[in-house]
């Protein structure tokens, strides 16, 4: 499972400075006026892990590791999109190509500027809570015209359907959110699943649950971590640039410097899993030692699925533990030994942070 987030703002609000960041190098343009982004970046990053490095230290205290061995941790897709201006919906800017590109993404992350630095031209922003009602409303406009082409063909289709027919339920479902939209409201806020589930094939931008970035002055990091809402993130976009030049060690002044505990991306992706609903389950071998992502709440088949269809397929069972219980065990052995390796079948799920070994027939 590869999650995908799209990086969407007004010009010149720090977009691409975070993406570069993200990708620990300089892949999309930064440059200091409107549209400097032309094509949508896409970059894959790591996700941080430090469990992976223990469990690779406790594989080969126990077993060895293999001559090829790996750490493979789990991924996120970036998407750069170019800035939105007022009007985007119906052309305006560069208009409706980067509106398409937001369809494909998982969750959108609305970067708002919130640094003082007047020398960046402002392009149409104002302050954080204006240009954000400005992005939702040029992505609502979009849904809406498509909401309306998709009933226009389902009044037609529906004249001469039964009752019965499921059809009817989408076109209920997309006269609420055309109603909705046309009160300023973001449809995944004011759906639920069963709803949004009908009206899925349609990808609406404003279905996407989102998370908010203010991108602040260096100064205000420190004393303003915390966020305000549950789906926001304050970081400094050219702090987190200036860090991924740096080695682990160098990283590690700078932030206390800062006075802050860990660099405002690795808590932007943990609030894009949190936000999806994501966790990650481990596996631990000679070979590698690897995070996979699936959905929280997830049964230990559908976890096997993450790996390969074939396990999901011959599911038996599972034998799981905490990672950290396993670190303390001194590997995978020893917690056998000591009967801290639990057997879980077909029925239960598979959490956050547990170390995985499937059985499965083929």
């Amino acid at each position: 499972m590869n999650l995908s987030v799209g990086i969407v703002g007004l010009p010149n609000v720090g977009k691409s400075t975070l993406f570069n960041a993200l990708l620990k190098k300089q892949v999309a343009l930064s440059a200091n006026y409107p549209f400097a982004t032309i094509e949508p970046n896409v970059g894959v990053c790591e996700v941080p892990d430090e469990r992976l490095e223990k469990l690779k230290e406790i594989v080969e205290k126990t077993e060895g590791l293999g001559p090829n061995f790996k750490i493979i941790p789990a991924t996120v897709s970036f998407v750069d999109i170019a800035g939105l201006v007022k009007g985007a919906a119906s052309g305006e800017g560069l208009g409706n190509q980067f509106l398409s590109h937001i369809r494909e993404v998982d969750v959108i992350v609305f970067v708002l500027r919130d640094f003082k630095n007047e020398d960046i031209v402002r392009a149409g922003s104002e302050n954080p809570k204006s240009d954000l009602e400005v992005l939702k409303t040029e992505l609502m406009l979009k849904d809406l015209e498509t909401i309306n082409k998709r009933l226009e063909t389902l009044n037609k289709e529906l004249r001469s359907a039964t009752v019965q027919d499921p059809r009817h339920q989408a076109a209920a479902v997309l006269q609420k959110a055309k109603g909705l939209i046309e009160q300023g409201k973001w449809l995944e806020e004011n759906l639920d699943n069963d709803e949004l589930e009908k009206i899925k094939d349609l990808q609406l931008l404003s279905t996407k649950k989102s998370i908010i970035v203010l991108n602040s002055d260096e100064e205000e990091i420190a004393s303003s971590q915390a966020p305000r809402n549950d789906n926001e993130v304050r970081i400094c976009a050219k702090t987190e640039e200036d860090l991924a030049s740096l080695d682990a060690e160098e990283q590690k002044l700078y932030l206390a410097e800062l006075g802050v505990a860990e660099p405002g991306l690795n808590i932007l992706i943990k609030k894009a899993y949190e936000t999806l609903g994501l966790i990650t389950f481990l596996t631990a071998g000679p070979k590698e030692v690897r995070a996979w992502t699936t959905q929280k709440g997830a049964l230990a088949p559908q976890a096997a699925g993450v790996i390969h269809t074939d396990f999901e397929r011959g599911f038996i069972a599972a034998e799981v533990i905490d990672w950290e219980e396993l670190v303390g065990c001194g590997g995978w052995k020893n917690a056998k030994d000591q009967g801290k390796i639990k057997t879980i079948g077909k029925t239960e799920a598979i959490k956050d942070g547990m170390v995985v070994e499937f059985r499965f027939s083929v």
